[in-house]
């Protein structure tokens, strides 16, 4: 049988879930290999062969013979490859790549310091109150932008939901387990309420595996949070 062009490394991060969004929506055939942060897969020799710098997501394109990392990049030869969720024009294009950049170069960076101060850092003893408030502070920053660019729009860049959308989606959703609010942000809400009905978003936030504590307020995280800090301990060692 035929191996499907790509083989998609992933784990259940908020990284993790923008390739399988993607490959989701666009109904792409793909073979999957889940990560274990907790056996440092990540680190093993065949896959720092593929991804120099050791983090997920990779992806394997056997059509052409080789890896992508980097999840941003990753998106971007998906939706060149498949021809779907970016546009052609030369405009709106780069609409799309500003929105995409800034979820690469802003959102995802300020909200990982959110959660690792007070996910990670915290319980393993690193208590940082200066470092919380100020990536907290920032992310809601961020979230504030977002809500203003949605004001009187549907998506994120060029009238249409885009790969700029599935790479913001999974960190702006993540919300609660950076523990900021978006109170007062119905634009930001009214999105995320369009996106989580989204039956291929749907199934993607399952896979690798569902994580209701990233996304869901109301979810118990107290089992789950303590898991997810002792995993992690090593990155939190002074």
């Amino acid at each position: 049988m035929t191996k499907p062009d790509i083989h998609l490394y992933t784990a259940a991060t908020m990284n993790g879930y923008k390739p399988v969004i993607f490959l989701e929506e666009a109904g792409v055939p793909y073979d999957l290999t889940l990560i274990d942060f907790g056996k440092q897969e990540q680190k093993a020799p065949a896959y720092l062969e593929l991804n120099p710098n050791g983090k997920i997501p990779t992806i394997e394109d056997r059509a052409e013979g080789r890896a992508i990392f980097e999840s941003g990049a990753i998106l971007w030869h998906l939706a060149e490859k498949y021809g779907q969720f970016l546009p052609a024009g030369a405009v709106e294009r780069s609409e799309v790549m500003q929105w995409l950049f800034f979820q690469v170069g802003h959102i995802g960076p300020m909200m990982g310091q959110a959660m690792y101060f007070q996910r990670i850092a915290a319980p393993n003893g690193h208590e940082e109150p200066f470092s919380i408030k100020r990536y907290r502070d920032e992310t809601r920053r961020l979230l504030e932008v977002l809500d203003a660019r949605l004001t009187g729009r549907d998506w994120l860049a060029a009238g249409k939901y885009s790969i700029a959308d599935m790479a913001v989606y999974p960190w702006a959703r993540a919300y609660p387990w950076a523990r900021v609010g978006i109170e007062g942000l119905p634009h930001l809400k009214a999105w995320f309420d369009r996106i989580d009905a989204r039956p291929a978003v749907q199934r993607a936030l399952t896979i690798p595996k569902p994580q209701p504590q990233f996304w869901d307020a109301e979810a118990d995280d107290g089992a789950f949070a303590a898991e997810n800090a002792a995993r992690f301990a090593h990155d939190a060692k002074g």
